[in-house]
């Protein structure tokens, strides 16, 4: 502990990302706390992002909403088209800049197709380029070459021509595992830390309303869990989803990753 306060706290500039996953994790915030408070009182620069703001972090304690308020709070959107067209476009540009990749640009057809289909978050998008980069890479089709009829074939598990996406258990596991930050395979496992849990409780609730695959199939996909662990996991969010606006956002979220409105 002594080495991570020594490498936190001497620090110009501090930044994290989620913030918000360190609510419930009381050591975590204390620790979190004290070097707050230290860098803000050396002037240091602390930035914090989060997919909501302070104010509707309603679990959180009022000590660090308060000091997550004090500083300038900036509300990032999803990008437009020109903004998605200019990450593409500087994605590629870096690739170009690496010699030891090599290759030409990408045309810019193809981007104007990832930019105009790929519109939930910055992240996707750049998935979808590097989905792009290797599926030219290991069918050796030259980048000078690669057609929009090659990036449709390597992005046709993203983005569906138009055809509603099938929305499948293996498909919620990871969007919830990926809104959550956790690796699926700790989502699948028999672990009962409170990390875990609300995620493993909430694709239980999406694969109910969003498939129609019997508890047993639901129970067996996410870990082997038995019929009683399935239903008491979606009653759960049943019983709170109405009452608990920060848990209604997080599944509004995730169902707009799954592109369901």
């Amino acid at each position: 502990m002594s080495r991570l306060r020594d490498k936190y706290r001497t620090v110009d500039v501090l930044m994290i990302d989620d913030i918000q996953f360190i609510i419930g994790k009381d050591s975590t915030q204390e620790e979190f706390f004290h070097t707050f408070n230290e860098l803000h009182q050396s002037g240091k620069q602390i930035i914090l992002s989060s997919d909501r703001p302070p104010r509707e972090m309603e679990t959180l304690e009022e000590r660090f909403r308060s000091r997550f308020s004090m500083g300038l709070v900036a509300d990032v959107q999803i990008p437009d088209y020109e903004t998605r067209m200019a990450i593409l476009q500087r994605n590629d540009e870096s690739r170009l800049a690496d010699h030891r990749l090599g290759g030409a640009g990408i045309d810019n057809s193809i981007f104007d197709y990832i930019a105009e289909n790929v519109t939930t978050s910055i992240r996707d998008l750049e998935g979808a380029y590097n989905k792009v980069i290797a599926h030219a890479m290991m069918n050796e089709i030259p980048y000078e070459q690669f057609s929009l009829d090659d990036a449709q074939e390597a992005l046709k598990d993203v983005i569906t021509s138009g055809e509603r996406r099938i929305i499948t258990i293996p498909v919620i596991v990871t969007a919830v595992s990926e809104f959550y930050g956790i690796r699926e395979d700790e989502l699948l496992s028999r672990r009962r830390t409170s990390d875990v849990v609300l995620p493993r409780q909430v694709a239980m609730y999406l694969c109910r309303v969003l498939t129609e695959a019997p508890l047993e199939e639901i129970g067996r996909n996410l870990g082997k869990k038995d019929h009683t662990t399935v239903i008491n996991g979606i009653n759960r969010i049943k019983s709170t989803i109405d009452t608990d606006s920060e848990l209604s956002r997080a599944i509004d979220q995730i169902k707009k990753r799954l592109g369901v409105t």
